[in-house]
């Protein structure tokens, strides 16, 4: 008996010593994990395939695909931001001079963008560019005087720039009326208005760059892709990697996968993992969502006749988010138009999110600064409260503003995706609302995440590249990915800017890869003043961070 007992006792530690050593051996171990199937997490895979093609890599996915939220075509107004129609990136400074250097970095951003697009497509990661990217051309379009003058003066600022040639002016109804027909049909021919109009403008589809990022990643085969997964914990583990825990939510099975550096890429859901991670970094952001909604409309008689992105100016004393456009967008191979956004509220992070997301976020650290923004941005919050209370004969009103003969039975109301604003923490003021993206990396390298909105997916690549830069900062200095980070984005550290002749080549090498409209000839007014000096380093603004 005693001797049963004894080898029962030592049956029982030999399991305690045994089994985690055990389960240890069985967890997998990966390079890199990304979570979220978005358009940022697969843009930085496919760069890392590129620069590291032996590193293996994992993907989790809480919904049942890829590009399901954020990313997905009918959540986001599928603008190429590019600073060419979006009148916040141009703030007027106190002496009523428009400032142009936010921008160009939105601009150059974009020709990152443009350049990296291009390259897969070359090389098959991506298909037929139609699919995904449409040239369409972006407007401003204004009316009162004080509005037309501060057109007409970014419209003359904007010619020191060779990125911005190309673009038109015009306060003539009719040459407008040549460009946007169904913005000036039935309006009061004496009405003072402007409009600026550039063929450089875009309509991007970023639900199917995402989906055929994921396509080719799922190929390789050292990339696995896991869907109706939830990340339910993140821990460090002694050796300084990180320990992902997952559940699938079809079967109930948990699952744990150790790796060397991971990135949270889950849009509104980034914040809670961060939180989750236990890096100190995290402690200094709050989050607030904002949800947006348009109108929407696929008569192909109406949609056929509007080719623009046709953005207006924020009413006085608004949020730069409440600017008003009118899109084309091209969505499931159908051409549709939405105006809109129109602000909505729910406590979820994500579309497909929980009511708990903002209460489960909301901590000790972050609870004053989110205060304390809710007290020095009440113009912002008396918005949103004014947003809340719009009836459908409002929201239809504000579409009449842009589309004067349009009829209430051809359009619908449509929900869109959220976003989530970031409060960071400030000594001084105790928290600023920051309205861009920011990177959250930890002091190692070992884990990033990217909080924040606008200008989001159209400058995935840069982005991208810009948590390269902090987390493989010594890799990305060695002559390796020097060289691959430079053939594919061949303009990678030249401020284009100031060389209008790097312009042209991007250009016309990009166009012509993603079968974009011939680009205009850059004006040698704008190349001497490129040569001549760059602008001001632009300066931090909140409200220029911000466009939908």
């Amino acid at each position: 008996m005693l001797k049963k007992s004894f080898l029962a006792m030592l049956g029982f530690v030999v399991a305690l010593v045994v089994t985690p050593a055990s389960q240890a051996a069985d967890i997998k171990k990966v390079d890199v994990l990304l979570v979220g199937g978005g358009i940022m997490s697969t843009t930085l895979a496919v760069w890392l395939n590129e620069l590291e093609p032996g590193w293996s890599m994992e993907m989790v996915e809480r919904l049942d695909g890829v590009a399901e939220e954020s990313s997905n075509g009918w959540n986001n107004a599928g603008t190429g931001h590019s600073a060419l129609a979006e009148l916040n990136y141009t703030p007027e400074d106190k002496d009523g001079k428009v400032q142009i250097a936010k921008a160009i970095e939105i601009n150059e951003s974009f020709q990152i963008s443009r350049q990296f697009w291009s390259w897969q497509v070359k090389n098959g990661v991506l298909k037929n560019p139609r699919s995904f990217i449409n040239s369409t051309p972006h407007m401003s379009f204004i009316w009162g005087e004080d509005n037309v003058t501060f057109l007409k003066k970014r419209y003359q600022a904007l010619q020191a720039s060779p990125l911005f040639a190309g673009m038109q002016y015009s306060e003539d109804h009719e040459q407008i009326k040549k460009w946007v027909p169904l913005m000036m049909e039935g309006r009061d021919p004496n009405q003072k208005l402007a409009a600026t109009w550039s063929p450089l403008g875009t309509d991007v589809n970023f639900g199917e760059i995402t989906r055929q990022f994921a396509a080719y990643l799922q190929s390789r085969p050292n990339f696995a892709l896991k869907l109706s997964s939830e990340v339910r914990d993140i821990t460090r583990n002694a050796d300084g990697t990180w320990r992902i825990s997952y559940k699938n939510l079809k079967d109930g099975s948990l699952t744990e996968t150790d790796a060397k550096f991971v990135f949270i890429g889950a849009g509104g859901g980034a914040l809670k993992l961060l939180q989750k991670s236990g890096i100190p970094e995290a402690c200094d952001y709050a989050a607030f969502p904002v949800g947006g909604s348009f109108l929407i409309t696929d008569n192909p008689a109406i949609a056929e006749r509007h080719l623009a992105k046709a953005y207006g100016k924020a009413s006085v004393g608004a949020p730069p988010m409440s600017v008003p456009h009118l899109d084309t967008r091209v969505l499931d191979g159908k051409r549709v138009i939405l105006f809109g956004p129109f602000a909505t509220f729910s406590t979820k992070f994500l579309k497909q999110g929980s009511l708990w997301d903002l209460f489960s976020a909301t901590t000790t650290h972050n609870v004053w600064p989110m205060a304390r923004v809710g007290i020095d941005e009440y113009p912002l919050v008396e918005y949103l409260a004014g947003q809340l209370m719009l009836s459908d004969d409002q929201r239809f009103a504000a579409l009449k503003e842009y589309f004067p003969n349009a009829k209430k039975e051809d359009w619908r109301l449509w929900q869109a995706g959220q976003r989530v604003q970031i409060i960071k923490r400030d000594d001084q003021k105790g928290g600023v609302l920051k309205l861009g993206t920011e990177i959250v990396a930890s002091a190692d390298g070992s884990m990033a995440g990217l909080l924040g909105a606008s200008p989001g997916a159209s400058t995935a690549a840069p982005i991208m590249l810009s948590v390269l830069q902090k987390v493989f900062k010594d890799k990305l200095a060695t002559p390796e990915w020097q060289q691959k980070v430079r053939q594919i984005v061949p303009s990678y550290g030249i401020k284009l800017n100031d060389h209008p002749d790097q312009v042209a080549k991007e250009w016309a090498y990009t166009a012509e890869v993603l079968q974009l409209a011939p680009p205009p000839v850059i004006a040698p007014k704008a190349a001497k003043d490129a040569v001549n000096g760059s602008m001001e380093k632009p300066k931090a603004n909140a409200a220029a961070d911000m466009a939908l």
